[in-house]
């Protein structure tokens, strides 16, 4: 942060307010109608001169045209024919709200900007936050209801309320990056020519999504790894949400997101507030890389819960066992497990009710009789003493038709009783919005934690929400927005009530994994495609906002389940080091020899974990080959990552500059003990030692020996 200035000012003679990040500045404007606009994000500037930057002009001015500077969260009144970030309906039909200027708070690092209707009993507030360690930018909405509790009740309706809108300076062209996939193929990066159109990224599904991220980045369409300017925003919501980005032909690109998608309704009643969840942007001069990184500190700062921690080798027993699990063989599993290097142990889906396929169970959460007669107590006990953490597998928001909850309960599931159910996967969505399917898991979820010992959850999510109903309810879309806040609360309360505790978030793999969720589980099961050929793209996506600590990845079997691709083991290692390492494959078809190199490998990823974890990341080559260089922030150890899927004949794989050094210092080679020039891997890169063939990849550390 600027050292002589505040973080947050307001200069209520020109209505301005700045915030200042240590790399970046935002500023925005009142306009003569009271509605806050934007005004400038990027490099610090003389705040002195921002009175005198006049108001936006469109090109194309005329009366059919918007006013050219761009609301901070547009409403849908006056001449604003893009989207607007707020849509509300009175009593009487009237849509819109139209804002006089109603006050600013300035606490610190936050700014509140107060916005009353002049004609409704509706207030804005729109929030700002700062931090001096990150160039992130935190915003959201509040919208509140001012009418006297014991007035007339006319409510307000909601059609949208976004946490934030942002706007993009004056640029030749534009570049929008975003993530999109599906099952087993989660995270892949496209970036494209933005069009002079309106681009919606969405989730209907109840699930932050496998097939669109509310992530992205804009920048002029010449940015690269390490240089251009670089405009990036991420939602933190773990449900329902929608970003709308619009490049008009006038010249001006805005986009504006929030919780819920198109079609939903929300009652706002006298004397409540609806608050969206943060809309985090940030900006960076210096490409692509530059803006993950300052991504994936500030996820490590101000995001992840116990960010200090390492994330533990785990076993997963999922692909050894399927649904055919019991006590003799999860001891027999945990056993080679702890051999190999194991630091938890995780036991998968069919451990309860009456689970032996996806058709029942669900719902049931104590142990199967026939798998374990004596309950988990003897596994659970077998694991700690192996010296492993026992961590178990749970659905919580589902159940199965055929399970003692839904006989008891049909009402708790989301349904409309005029529709036909669809059942995806054998089940149904539990209704968490209502407070005793909230009050039921978060007991249910403690008793098994309390009495098992349980040290990591495993909270999978594995189906979209359907025919999303609440019969009798009179605010029924309110489910869309809070059953994803019962869901946060339940593992804040899980968290707080067993301070041990961890938790990786999933959803059929990367179904859900956001900056929402982030904030209460540890890591988040990134796909269910272990393949490593498949993996490098899906983690190369999954990085550019979360950092490595977040991603799980892990080694399984050969052939894989997924792909059915053969694999080196040596090469999946490599690929999963990159992350938060797990094992997953059936070690019980394994042979000595691939135990044994299982054991060498994990001692070693647990030699660079604390680079990989808590490292700075460099993307710092993609193509037929493809590297990541972990470096420690005082520069003293260093640790590349390099794969070769294919080979090409005559097309040997190139040296890769490492520019992340310092090329005045010189480095050992641990491996080989060879010394660099810091200068000459900068300039003329590195060997990555790969070996001949496909499926190659290999791990070269570096040590800082001196200048």
């Amino acid at each position: 942060m600027h050292a002589t200035l505040p973080p947050v000012s307001f200069d209520p003679d020109h209505g301005i307010a700045v915030l200042r990040t240590p790399n970046s500045l935002y500023a925005l404007r009142l306009a003569a109608d009271g509605s806050p606009r934007h005004l400038s994000w990027g490099p610090p500037v003389d705040t002195s001169t921002l009175a005198e930057v006049p108001d936006a002009v469109s090109p194309a001015a005329s009366s059919f045209e918007s006013d050219a500077a761009a609301d901070e969260l547009a409403p849908q009144t006056g001449a604003r024919f893009g989207p607007a970030g707020l849509q509300v309906r009175f009593a009487d039909g009237t849509r819109g709200a139209q804002w006089r200027f109603a006050g600013h708070r300035v606490d610190g690092g936050e700014l509140r900007l107060l916005l009353d209707d002049r004609h409704r009993p509706l207030r804005a507030a729109l929030c700002y936050r700062v931090r001096s360690d990150t160039d992130v930018i935190e915003r959201w909405t509040e919208l509140t209801h001012t009418g006297p509790a014991d007035g007339p009740p006319d409510p307000v309706t909601v059609d949208r309320l976004d946490s934030a809108s942002w706007t993009a300076p004056p640029l030749p062209d534009y570049r929008l990056s975003h993530l999109v996939g599906g099952w087993n193929s989660e995270f892949r990066l496209q970036r494209d020519r933005l069009p002079v159109a309106e681009t919606v990224l969405t989730s209907r599904r109840g699930l932050t999504g496998h097939h669109a991220s509310p992530w992205l980045a804009l920048d002029d369409g010449t940015a690269a790894e390490d240089r251009g300017e670089v405009w990036s925003t991420a939602l933190a919501w773990s449900g329902s949400w929608r970003v709308t980005v619009h490049r008009d032909p006038g010249g001006r690109t805005t986009w504006t997101g929030g919780f819920g998608h198109e079609g939903l309704q929300w009652t706002l009643r006298p004397g409540e507030t609806l608050r969206t969840p943060v809309y985090a942007g940030l900006y960076t001069a210096h490409g692509f890389g530059a803006a993950s990184r300052a991504w994936h500190q500030y996820v490590r700062a101000h995001v992840l819960p116990e960010p200090e921690r390492d994330r533990p080798v785990l076993y997963n027993s999922w692909e050894a066992t399927g649904f055919e699990v019991d006590e003799a063989g999860q001891i027999r599993l945990a056993r080679l497990a702890s051999r190999v290097g194991a630091e938890l142990f995780v036991l998968d889906d069919g451990w309860f009710g009456t689970r032996r396929d996806d058709r029942s169970g669900l719902g049931d959460w104590t142990p199967r009789p026939e798998a374990f007669p004596r309950g988990l107590r003897p596994l659970v006990d077998e694991v700690h003493g192996l010296g492993m953490e026992f961590g178990l597998w749970v659905e919580p928001e589902m159940v199965n038709r055929d399970s003692a909850l839904y006989r008891a309960h049909p009402e708790w599931v989301l349904h409309s009783p005029r529709l036909d159910a669809t059942e995806l996967r054998n089940q149904l969505v539990l209704n968490f919005a209502r407070p005793e399917v909230e009050a039921w898991a978060a007991e249910t979820l403690d008793r098994l934690v309390r009495e098992n010992d349980v040290d990591w959850l495993k909270w999978d999510a594995n189906r979209a929400f359907t025919e999303a109903g609440w019969d009798g309810h009179p605010d029924p879309d309110r489910l869309w927005i809070d059953h994803t806040r019962a869901v946060h609360r339940v593992m804040d309360g899980l968290r707080a009530a067993h301070p041990g505790l961890r938790i990786e978030a999933c959803a059929g793999g990367g179904g859900r994994v956001d900056l929402g969720v982030l904030a209460r589980t540890d890591q988040a099961w990134t796909s269910d495609n272990t393949d490593p050929v498949d993996r490098i793209g899906i983690q190369h996506g999954f990085g550019q906002l979360f950092p490595a600590q977040a991603m799980a990845a892990w080694v399984t079997d050969s052939p894989n389940t997924a792909t059915g691709r053969r694999t080196p083991l040596r090469f999946r290692f490599h690929v999963a080091m990159a992350g938060a390492l797990g094992l997953g494959g059936d070690l019980t078809s394994w042979s000595e020899e691939e135990l044994a190199a299982t054991a060498e490998l994990v001692a070693v990823y647990k030699e660079i974990r604390p680079l990989v974890q808590r490292g700075l990341q460099y993307r710092v080559a993609e193509g037929p080959v493809t590297a990541v260089h972990y470096a420690a922030p005082d520069d003293s150890e260093h640790a590349l990552l390099t794969w070769r899927p294919t080979t090409r004949f005559g097309h040997p794989a190139a040296p890769v500059r490492l520019p992340a050094l310092d090329p005045g210092a010189r480095y050992r080679d641990l491996d080989s003990d060879r010394v660099h020039s810091g200068a000459a891997l900068v300039r003329h890169g590195i060997d990555p030692r790969l070996p001949a063939g496909d499926h190659a990849g290999s791990l070269i550390r570096l040590r800082r020996v001196g200048s």
